[in-house]
C-alpha cells in the first residue's frame, strides 16, 4: 500500500477499541508529502475494511502531548496521550459511526519528526507559496 509519491510514510499498528471493550488490530498507514505540509494522509486498515482520513499535521503533534481532559481537535478527530504515556488514542467521527484507536506514541513521535526535518513547523506557507500563485494565475485566466 506504501506510495512512493509520499515523502514520510510510517505503518502504525493500532488497536480499535470497540464499545464493548473488545479490541480489533488496525493498521494505519500515515503518509505525508512536502507539497502539502500542513496535512497528513492517514489509511486505517482492518480485516475486512479501510478507512482514508486526512488529518492535520498539527493536531497530531499537539495530541501526542494531549491530556484526555484536554485532547487535541474539537471535531471528528481527537487526539490525546493516554494515562500511560506510551500510548497515544485517536478517535475519528463520521457518518459511518465513530471509532477510538490506541497505538504506541513512539511512532507518532517518529513520523512526525521525520516531517518536521523536511518542513519545519511554522514554515509551511513557504512551501504553498508556488502552489497558492499558480492556483490564483489560473483562476486569473480562468
Amino acid at each position: 500500500m506504501t506510495d512512493s509519491s509520499y515523502d514520510v510514510v510510517e505503518v502504525v499498528a493500532m488497536q480499535l477499541i470497540g464499545s464493548d471493550a473488545s479490541v480489533i488490530p488496525v493498521s494505519a498507514e500515515l503518509s505525508f508529502r512536502t507539497s502539502d505540509p500542513y496535512t497528513v494522509r492517514a489509511v486505517f486498515t482492518g480485516a475486512h475494511t479501510m478507512s482514508t482520513w486526512l488529518l492535520g499535521r498539527e493536531l497530531l503533534a499537539q495530541g501526542v502531548h494531549a491530556t484526555a481532559d484536554a485532547p487535541a481537535g474539537t471535531g471528528d478527530v481527537q487526539v490525546w496521550r493516554d494515562d500511560d504515556p506510551d500510548y497515544t488514542l485517536v478517535s475519528l467521527s463520521g457518518v459511518e459511526g465513530s471509532a477510538l484507536l490506541a497505538a504506541p506514541t513512539e511512532p507518532f513521535v517518529r513520523f512526525l519528526t521525520a516531517t518536521e526535518s523536511l518542513v519545519p513547523v511554522g514554515a509551511e506557507s513557504d512551501r504553498m507559496e508556488g502552489e497558492i500563485s499558480a492556483l490564483i494565475a489560473a483562476l486569473l485566466t480562468a
